[in-house]
């Protein structure tokens, strides 16, 4: 018998043109979006600027390709250390930094602001990676403590950043860490009595969060906008005209859309951040039910496809590396929609691809060329026999 076997490498063109529907869907929503903007931001065209970014972003997947991704796993640390010394620049208020809404948690830089929490998700989404990799390969038949010894690894990283993003403050980059941290150790092979668990204490902890913030809220020491934000979430129309004023008007922007929607540019609802938070509200109202869905069964196919290429891998690294940049895209998603809808508390969280803006397109393009880099170097086997 004769085995033959061919390694076969090759640009995943199904991903990138879900990518290029949902580009074409960012830049139409946000011209339409120009017209409900205040009278000192019409003059700027945002979907060019957005399509300027998307070239940007397609060479930043460019050059993600040129490199093995197994690299990444060698200079995870010192990534994570350059991370770090951004994130820290913030906190000790280095010249440069810029707050806005009160949060410190941006760079200014000559092309527009630089927010550095956006890098560090990928830099966590390799750090964690490589811990988990590591472990396995000490831990061949890892008992109960020794899962519970990676999880405690897996925590240790990840509070210096939460705890530098809590201090900005930033609730909604906040959870989009937790969100990476948890949806890999979902795939970490962590026994599912401690996940159990853990989601337990999680649920625990957030009913006792909402019972301190209902009746103790000065025990919290949160801030008055973050209040305010779940003021406007509980009780919309009763803070209509202030803390659920947003809520409000996406919920009324998206109603009114209907089934097939108003038709393009037909906006009859002013609503604050349209371009960048709430562009899936617009969306709803100018194209309806119909046009959210096609948004997001977009993102559905993109997440899909994703997971279609982590289960192709046979790299334990390049699986985690695509399972990181799954939970970090589909939680975004999720607390998006689900704030326009009031679902979930406004946090901020812009939709990935659609929403306008510069470093958060330029991180979630980077992602994409990581998932691309995995799957361009994952080998296929075939196998012919011969009597």
């Amino acid at each position: 018998m004769e085995n033959e076997k061919t390694t076969q490498t090759k640009i995943d063109y199904h991903l990138l043109f879900i990518l290029f529907l949902i580009a074409v869907v960012s830049a139409i929503a946000i011209e339409s979006a120009r017209e409900t903007l205040p009278a000192k931001l019409q003059h700027i065209n945002f979907a060019q600027k957005q399509l300027m970014w998307y070239a940007i972003g397609a060479v930043v997947v460019a050059v993600t390709m040129l490199f093995d991704y197994d690299r990444l796993f060698k200079i995870a640390w010192y990534l994570y250390g350059f991370g770090m010394i951004l994130l820290l620049g913030l906190e000790l208020n280095v010249p440069g930094t810029v707050t806005i809404k009160g949060a410190t948690s941006w760079y200014s830089l000559p092309g527009g602001n630089f927010q550095p929490s956006e890098l560090m998700k990928i830099f966590m989404i390799i750090v964690i990676s490589r811990i988990i990799v590591n472990h396995r390969e000490k831990y061949h038949d890892p008992t109960l403590q020794d899962d519970l010894k990676l999880l405690g690894k897996i925590a240790l990283s990840l509070l210096p950043p939460l705890f530098l993003l809590a201090r900005q403050p930033d609730m909604g980059m906040s959870m989009v860490f937790m969100a990476i941290a948890g949806s890999l150790i979902l795939v970490s092979g962590i026994r599912l009595r401690i996940i159990a668990a853990i989601a337990g204490l999680a649920v625990l902890g957030a009913t006792a969060f909402i019972v301190a913030f209902l009746y103790f809220p000065d025990v919290l020491k949160i801030k008055q906008y973050q209040l305010n934000r779940f003021y406007g979430w509980l009780n919309p129309y009763e803070y209509a005209s202030e803390q659920g004023f947003q809520l409000v008007k996406s919920l009324l922007a998206i109603g009114s859309g209907e089934l097939y929607g108003k038709g393009y540019k037909n906006l009859d609802v002013y609503l604050p951040e349209s371009h960048t938070d709430f562009i899936f509200s617009i969306i709803g109202e100018q194209f309806g039910f119909i046009g959210a869905s096609i948004v997001v069964s977009l993102f559905f196919l993109l997440i899909y496809r994703m997971i279609q290429i982590a289960l192709e891998c046979h790299d334990p690294f390049g699986s985690y590396l695509c399972a990181g940049v799954i939970g970090m895209i589909t939680f975004q998603v999720f607390q998006n929609v689900g704030m326009t809808i009031g679902l979930l508390p406004i946090t901020g969280l812009p939709l990935p691809f659609v929403s306008y803006g510069g470093s958060s397109l330029a991180t979630y393009m980077l992602a994409i060329g990581l998932v691309l880099n995995v799957r361009s170097r994952t080998q296929k086997f075939m196998f012919s026999a011969e009597q």
